[in-house]
């Protein structure tokens, strides 16, 4: 989703307490960055926030990890889960914000970062067959995504392309992971504890798009036994 560049943002982000502009400093050393000790779950490509906003400032049992590599979304973020935590009285103190490159996310995780979830939504569906291993969901990406994420852990991934879902399953399947749970229309057929919309969510329900989703969790692969 391409947004225009907003002046504000980069300094809003510098001066924000909940944002880390160099994340491979954490590396190894996630668990220690945040208040308290709880599970960590992961937003990759969060966009303007919304979602994990509301999910971050509704559990607070659970620490976050927002990432995303463009500094308006970022900003819009910053401002979205400030409001959230407003809302409630409360100071956002289970969620990190960051900006990185995905594709790199090694750069930055490692072993010791042990993620129990990481949410997808509506990623870019690089439909070009050329483009197809920048996908979040390609296997080359999967992998490197077990380096970091527990044993059983587990992915929640929706989005509205077609082509970018069906080809997800194979992915998921070449890279050690059981889907759990799938759907090709979301509202019809909620998979998840509860569902929260993003903004592209409910832009495509008023399009009359049907919502693919799934659950896949990790599972040990013969490379790993041997």
């Amino acid at each position: 989703m391409r947004i225009r560049y907003k002046k504000w943002a980069r300094p809003e982000l510098e001066a924000c307490a909940f944002y880390i502009d160099e994340p491979e400093i954490l590396k190894g050393k996630w668990h220690d960055a945040f208040k308290k000790k709880a599970p960590i779950h992961m937003e990759l490509g969060c966009g303007k926030g919304s979602f994990i906003a509301k999910l971050a400032s509704e559990n607070l049992d659970i620490n976050y990890i927002a990432v995303d590599m463009v500094d308006a979304m970022l900003g819009l973020s910053k401002r979205n889960i400030e409001k959230a935590y407003r809302d409630l009285g409360i100071e956002p103190e289970n969620i990190i914000l960051t900006r990185h490159d995905i594709e790199r996310i090694l750069l930055f995780m490692d072993k010791n970062d042990v993620v129990d979830r990481i949410y997808i939504n509506f990623c870019n569906p690089w439909p070009r067959p050329k483009h197809k291993k920048k996908r979040l969901t390609h296997s080359k990406q999967l992998v490197l995504y077990r380096e970091f994420l527990k044993d059983d852990g587990e992915i929640f991934f929706k989005t509205d392309d077609d082509g970018l879902f069906n080809d997800s399953l194979k992915y998921f399947e070449e890279a050690g992971f059981e889907i759990v749970s799938k759907t090709y229309d979301l509202h019809n057929e909620n998979i998840f504890r509860y569902n929260i919309e993003t903004e592209h969510e409910r832009m495509y329900k008023e399009e009359g798009k049907k919502i693919k989703a799934l659950i896949a969790k990790k599972v040990e692969i013969d490379a790993e036994k041997n």
